[in-house]
Parts: structure tokens; C-alpha cells; sequence
């Protein structure tokens, strides 16, 4: 018998500034607690407040032991690195950046016609065995990310698999599911996550809630708040009857590893991260 995961904390993102002065809604920070292992981070960023000023990003700072996932609704984000990579990450774009043993990197936001930038960054980790592996890019344009519409809902897939359609990223260690799921006044959508998963759903436009087929045994939310479900075997959404519901669906595989986190690195061990800041100094952090 199926059992639905039930909401077992609601999280309301604090606004949080980054980089060259980037106002952020964060809901998940590093810590060395890592409650929601394997997942490290979550923002949801957007630089259409007139009064923020002049647009600004994330100039060229380094990262070791972590995958970097941006995903863009509006605007785009241009980044180079030390690898000689770049490009544009644009609407309905996918990035997932594999950092491993160091890579240096710049994330440049740039407005849509209308003077908007909207998308999400997620942080995954990686085990201990992947922490020093050859930095890789997965790039995933807009026209390659499939859709599928099960019973009304509309799912952009990037990792995982609904309705026997595959997302184009793969061979992640987390073996993450990553969707974007939006549903019509009173739609709903049923998906099974593996029940060891950590499991959460990021709510960014309208209401609904989340657990089970009755309305009492729910968990109502609207826009914007971050869901986090305990146990179960699969996650049950319902738009409210007069209003859309669209979030991000994430689960993946815990590690079960002790992490220390240091900003833009996480290790397993305080020497790991002296380390990291030793190759910095040196020159040696990127590899050829």
C-alpha cells in the first residue's frame, strides 16, 4: 500500500545578500548539521525591485566538493570559467555544474525585455569518492528539456523520470529527481519518490497543499514557501479550485557523511577545507 508523504515543516525563505550585492530568497543554507543531505542549498533570486539599483551577480569565485544546478525562468545568466567555458543560461534553461576538485567560475545576470531575472539555484553534494573528481558541465537548453502532462499537470522534467520520460541530466550521485510542476485550479499530480529520499517542494506561484487525497489530511500553502515531507513512498499535490499552483519538486539520496561547509566549498574534513584554501594560495586549486 502507498503512503503519502506528509509535510512535516514549512520553511519561508529569509532574503539574504550574496555575491556583488544580489538579493536572495534562501530557504536551505550549508550547514554542518545537513539536515536536508544530500541537498546544501536553495535560492530563489530575482532583481526586478526598481530599487535595488544597478544589476549585479556573482563575479569569479571558486567552488570544490558540490554541483551547482541553476535553472531560469526569466532574464538569463551569462558565466565563463577557468576552464575556458562560456555561455548563456537563458529562460527554461538548465545548468548542472559538477565542481569536483575546483573549478573557478562567474555568474552574470542579464534582464529579459520586460527588466526581469527570475530562476532558482540549488546546491547538491557529492560523497566523499566524488569530492575530487574532473569538473563536467551538464548544459540542457530549453527546446531539449521534455514537458509531459499527466492528467492535467504540466511537468518540466530535469532529472528523474514521469511518465516514462526521462530528464536529460543523469549519472548524478544523488540520484536526484528535480521537476518543474504546474497545475490549473484544482489540479493534482502524484509522483513516487523513494521513501529513504529526502523530499521538498518549493512553492512559487499560487496555492495549494500537499499530503493526502483528503483536504484535512493536507498541508496548505501558497506562494512563497518551501515544503519539506517525511516519509512515504510518493508526494501528493493539489491546486487549490480557484487558483494555479507551480513548484519545484526535489528528492534525492542522503549520503549519511559528515560535512564541513566553508562558503563556496563543502568537504568532509576540517584539513580537507585548509586544503582547499592552501591551493587557492598556491595557484593549484584548478587543474588543467
Amino acid at each position: 500500500m502507498s503512503n503519502d508523504r506528509r509535510v512535516v515543516r514549512v520553511i519561508e525563505p529569509k532574503m539574504v545578500i550574496e555575491g556583488a550585492g544580489v538579493l536572495l530568497r534562501r530557504s536551505i543554507a550549508p550547514t554542518r548539521e545537513n539536515p536536508f543531505d544530500p541537498f546544501l542549498l536553495f535560492d530563489h533570486f530575482a532583481f526586478n525591485n526598481p530599487v535595488e539599483g544597478p544589476l549585479v551577480g556573482f563575479p569569479m569565485h571558486p567552488h570544490r566538493g558540490i554541483e551547482t544546478v541553476t535553472y531560469m525562468l526569466e532574464g538569463s545568466v551569462h558565466h565563463r570559467d577557468s576552464l575556458g567555458n562560456s555561455g548563456q543560461i537563458g529562460p527554461g534553461d538548465v545548468q548542472w555544474m559538477t565542481s569536483g576538485r575546483g573549478i573557478l567560475h562567474e555568474e552574470m545576470p542579464r534582464r529579459s525585455e520586460q527588466g526581469n531575472v527570475y530562476g532558482f539555484q540549488l546546491w547538491v553534494n557529492l560523497p566523499a569518492a566524488l569530492k575530487m573528481t574532473v569538473p563536467r558541465y551538464q548544459e540542457v537548453a530549453a527546446v531539449e528539456l521534455p514537458s509531459v502532462e499527466v492528467d492535467g499537470a504540466m511537468v518540466r522534467v530535469v532529472a528523474g523520470e514521469v511518465a516514462g520520460v526521462r530528464g536529460p541530466v543523469q549519472d548524478i550521485a544523488a540520484r536526484p529527481i528535480y521537476l518543474d510542476v504546474s497545475l490549473p485550479p484544482g489540479g493534482a499530480f502524484t509522483h513516487p519518490v523513494p521513501n529513504a529520499h529526502t523530499a521538498a517542494a518549493y512553492v512559487f506561484e499560487g496555492r495549494g497543499r500537499f499530503g493526502g487525497a483528503a483536504p484535512e489530511e493536507g498541508e496548505s500553502l501558497e506562494a512563497v514557501r518551501m515544503a519539506v515531507f517525511g516519509d512515504g513512498d510518493h508526494v501528493r499535490a493539489q491546486a487549490d479550485p480557484d487558483s494555479p499552483f507551480r513548484f519545484m519538486l526535489f528528492a534525492g539520496e542522503p549520503f549519511g557523511e559528515a560535512i564541513v561547509p566553508y562558503g563556496p566549498f563543502v568537504m568532509n574534513t576540517e584539513a580537507e577545507i585548509q586544503q582547499a584554501l592552501a591551493d587557492l594560495r598556491n595557484g593549484t586549486f584548478v587543474q588543467p
